[in-house]
């Protein structure tokens, strides 16, 4: 009898392409400035657009309409040039909120939405980065940053005589929405909003000045972000696009307090947050409505 002899299959296994050096940590960077960009309170990706930049979660998206045609790829060409040019905003000017009352407010409404619905825990804005937006920039070299430091500097007496010697207080009141997409405290009606918007078109001019770019914003809306979908994309695909409005009905009506704004920051999207989990404060104004002019400080 003839022995059996065993073939045995060999199967190759294909290895994955290596990640070609520094592409690694690009791709890391983009996501997590995605992910900081969601935390700020900004209504949808039309006021990204109203901003001049590209949209982040559009980005890398270009339209084919029919492969082949001169006409399309001059078209792609042109997308991607554009897309080359609108980088992505990794510093912004903005009010931080300093209430402890305002922020217990928010964490009651975030603690009231998980109760309900714990697949937006990923939606919901850390309590310790609520902030007030004036402007959101991009900065690619130190040059520039210093540039930005020193214009949030200069514009102190500026500063000092459009607050007149009176506090800005902004009373936070009622929940509202943008396409039930996004959901923020509101800021109450009132001189006060005048100012916060003669402020935020203060530091615009005071860049463009200096040749820092801020994009083409047509209107500034003040709100106060607690909870953004598209910090979550992994919701959509468990079937919620829009937020249930019936989450906020026990806050419509809620006052969460007031705050006396004393400080205005150059802040960072990228570098490590602080020990309190806000972000890197690249210069930071203290207004100081007992003196002269606010004092300023550098980290």
């Amino acid at each position: 009898m003839e022995p059996i002899t065993v073939t045995k299959k060999v199967t190759k296994v294909k290895r994955k392409p290596r990640t070609p050096w520094g592409r690694k940590k690009k791709v890391k960077e983009a996501e997590c400035a995605a992910k900081l960009l969601a935390e700020l309170p900004f209504s949808s990706t039309e006021v990204w657009k109203e901003l001049g930049f590209s949209d982040p979660e559009a980005k890398g998206k270009t339209k084919r309409k029919g492969r082949g045609c001169a006409e399309n790829e001059e078209d792609e060409e042109k997308e991607k040039k554009k897309k080359k040019d609108s980088p992505r905003p990794n510093y912004f000017v903005s009010i931080p909120i300093t209430n402890p009352k305002i922020k217990q407010g928010v964490e009651e409404v975030q603690a009231e939405v998980l109760q309900k619905d714990t697949r937006l825990s990923r939606a919901l804005i850390p309590v310790g980065t609520l902030h007030i937006t004036l402007l959101v920039t991009h900065l690619s070299t130190q040059e520039q940053i210093d540039t930005a430091a020193l214009a949030i500097e200069e514009m102190e007496p500026m500063l000092t005589s459009l607050m007149g010697g009176r506090s800005l207080v902004l009373p936070f009141r009622g929940i509202g929405h943008f396409r039930q997409e996004v959901a923020f405290v509101q800021i109450g009606e009132g001189e006060h909003l005048i100012t916060l918007t003669h402020i935020a078109d203060s530091v615009r001019r005071a860049f463009e000045e200096k040749g820092i770019p801020t994009g083409d914003q047509k209107a500034f809306k003040p709100h106060l972000t607690f909870i953004k979908l598209s910090r979550a994309p992994k919701l959509r695909r468990q079937g919620v696009k829009k937020l249930d409005l019936s989450l906020f009905t026990a806050f419509e009506q809620r006052e969460f307090g007031e705050e006396n704004v004393c400080t205005m920051d150059l802040c960072s999207m990228l570098k490590k947050k602080d020990a309190e989990g806000y972000y890197h404060r690249e210069k930071t104004v203290t207004f100081d409505l007992l003196q002269s002019a606010p004092r300023t400080s550098r980290t």
